[in-house]
């Protein structure tokens, strides 16, 4: 492919240029910088994931633990806690919720996409910054306002929003359906329409940067994996996101202005609702047409994250690197057409949901691509087992136990009979919640030394991984007979069900595992802190790595790089190449300096170093620094 346009290294361009210094509140807080704003979606990210993992402990507590007395919760949750000592059932509701936006929306899309996305792209691609800081900003601070809002509806009188994180209609439409339906509800809409734009910002930034702003030698055929990710999430955000912005601001329309959107044939005691003639259908089609993609636009940075990981710490080139980039492409156009799969049970026309099927089959091709060319990419490898490794060897553990129970759920006739039980809850927890997750902690375990400076403690983060691995499996799988047994999701207690009684133990077996899962959070994050402030002083290039962001000083200021951006004359993944010196290359090594390890073809690429010299050259005498 063509050379990406190159950039100028101009006195404006940046901060290492003898600058004035900038006041705090401009530096840390509305600051421009994109590791910055990184940091602080990661900071953001990990408050909401503890508030998130707190929430689900509520309502294992309630599963698990039916006739426990918790007027011990009562100083934090009032009269939430019912005369007997029980969580109310519909604040049970409000939990189920809540969980499931902060983890899906506030954790997994911002806290992972905004933090590596906004981090990795101008590093790896070779840029001073984003295509635009004040977008960047504004996207973050859209965020920390959608934050807020979010936030704030947990402490409404009436209580938190309670329609699930779906918030299908007409339970989310109507104000009188449940006391969560009303100020709560609102402000989870309000906050949703705030996120949007948030995403929607920064993705146009991400695609911009990677589109207009690499540095010279990076065509997109050099492009790190990590950032083919970065880019199909943002065009994926892109897509999607405005559609679910039309389904909050007709869902508004229909709670507060009189319209019938998603309403129709609805009786409140006993007197039909005056306005009808929409459908709650039609929402579900708006929601999961985001709601699909959602999945991959969270697992996407993961998946990109992983494939950086196990190669540098397999020491072997990622196997078939085209075909990687190819599998994502697909992943990322099939994404779209299979969103009604998850609405089998919604009344469809059956043909329709065979084609819809037949479409979310295929989407397993693709994904197993990514699973076999991982696999391959660590047989007869010289591993070592970082944390960050074990956590992506794990995610992909995850991604491929996950998803063999898509496959089950996207046969019709078998969906029918295990929608709306465990054994989704099962499969999405491990396909999208736990390979995200790991995805994530992937990317701070591996990229800590380079955003702070510092070394996280590898025998702490190895306890991390092992007691969360085993954690995680411990609590998901056994749901998958749960739900094959026909155990029902979202509902408040079991006990009054003489056929579900006999699965009592097994639901206390994964809450209480749920409770150990969650006590090893509390490693990573005395890690995490403790490192960030004490940890050993981190080295240029700890992993020996191959990517641009390595070449950075170790706190790279704003620009990252003091002088000229290095050039790029080769892919990110020559480890291990016979003949060479060392067991890796860095992509801004030309081939006329490997001469002992070049292949045929790249020494037919020396002669491309000459342009590249010579237009950093013309920038120079252009633009003197």
């Amino acid at each position: 492919m063509e050379t990406a346009r190159h950039q100028v290294t101009s006195v404006e361009e940046t901060e290492f240029d003898h600058h004035e210094p900038l006041p705090f509140w401009r530096r840390y807080i509305f600051s421009e910088d994109h590791k910055v704003i990184a940091k602080q979606y990661l900071f953001s990210g990990i408050f909401w994931a503890i508030l998130g993992i707190v929430l689900s402990l509520l309502f294992r507590i309630q599963l698990a633990f039916q006739s426990a007395k918790l007027d011990w919760l009562r100083p934090i949750l009032g009269d939430w806690i019912d005369s007997g000592g029980k969580i109310h059932p519909e604040f049970y509701l409000a939990l189920v919720t809540m969980h499931g936006t902060i983890m899906v929306f506030f954790v997994l899309t911002a806290g992972l996409s905004g933090t590596f996305s906004n981090f990795l792209i101008p590093l790896q691609v070779g840029a001073r910054d984003m295509a635009s800081g004040f977008l960047n900003m504004l996207s973050y601070w859209f965020f920390f306002l959608a934050s807020v809002i979010m936030m704030s509806a947990l402490f409404v009188e009436t209580g938190p929003p309670m329609g699930g994180w779906t918030v299908y209609p007409p339970l989310s439409a109507l104000p009188q359906a449940v006391s969560g339906s009303g100020t709560g509800m609102t402000l989870w809409l309000i906050s949703m329409a705030f996120f949007i734009i948030s995403q929607l910002l920064g993705g146009i930034n991400y695609i911009t940067t990677v589109i207009n702003l690499r540095t010279r030698g990076m065509s997109f055929s050099k492009l790190p994996l990590t950032i083919w990710a970065f880019l199909l999430t943002a065009v994926l955000g892109l897509i999607s996101f405005p559609v679910l912005l039309s389904a909050v601001l007709l869902l508004i329309f229909d709670r507060h202005f009189g319209t019938s959107f998603y309403l129709s044939d609805i009786y409140i005691g006993g007197e039909p609702l005056e306005r009808m003639g929409g459908s709650p259908v039609l929402f579900q089609h708006l929601f999961w047409f985001l709601g699909h993609p959602e999945v991959y636009i969270v697992i996407l940075p993961a998946l990109g994250i992983t494939s950086e990981v196990i190669s540098v710490n397999a020491r072997k080139p990622i196997f078939g690197y085209r075909a990687m980039i190819v599998s994502m492409l697909g992943i990322a156009f099939l994404s779209f057409i299979v969103w009604a799969h998850h609405m089998f049970v919604s009344g469809m026309n059956p043909f329709l949901g065979s084609i819809f099927m037949f479409l979310t089959l295929i989407i397993a091709v693709p994904s197993a691509v990514k699973a076999f060319n991982y696999i391959t990419t660590l047989w007869a490898g010289n591993i070592i087992f970082t944390p960050a490794m074990l956590f992506a060897i794990g995610m992909v553990s995850f991604f491929i136990s996950g998803g063999v129970t898509g496959i089950v759920l996207g046969n019709s006739s078998l969906d029918i009979q295990l929608h709306d039980t465990y054994f989704v809850v099962a499969h999405f927890h491990l396909v999208m919640g736990a390979a995200s997750a790991f995805g994530l902690l992937t990317g701070i375990y591996h990229w800590f030394p380079k955003m702070f400076g510092r070394m996280m403690n590898n025998t702490l983060g190895h306890i991390h991984f092992w007691m969360t691995f085993t954690g995680i499996y411990l609590v998901f799988f056994p749901m998958h007979y749960l739900g094959i047994a026909g155990f029902p999701r979202r509902y408040y207690a079991f006990t009054s069900f003489e056929v579900f009684r006999q699965y009592n133990d097994l639901n206390v077996f994964i809450s209480v595992a749920a409770f150990l899962t969650a006590g090893a959070q509390l490693i990573f994050l005395y890690n995490f802190f403790h490192s960030l402030f004490w940890g050993e002083k981190a080295p240029l290039n700890p992993w020996q790595a191959n990517t641009l962001e390595w070449t950075t000083p170790i706190h790279p200021g704003h620009g990252n790089w003091p002088g000229e951006i290095p050039p790029v004359y080769r892919w990110p993944y020559d480890y291990s190449k016979p003949g060479a010196m060392q067991d890796f290359i860095p992509q801004n090594v030309p081939y006329s300096q490997t001469p002992e390890s070049n292949l045929p073809n790249e020494n037919a690429q020396i002669s491309q170093e000459k342009i590249i010299e010579a237009q950093n050259f013309n920038d120079q005498f252009k633009h003197p620094v």
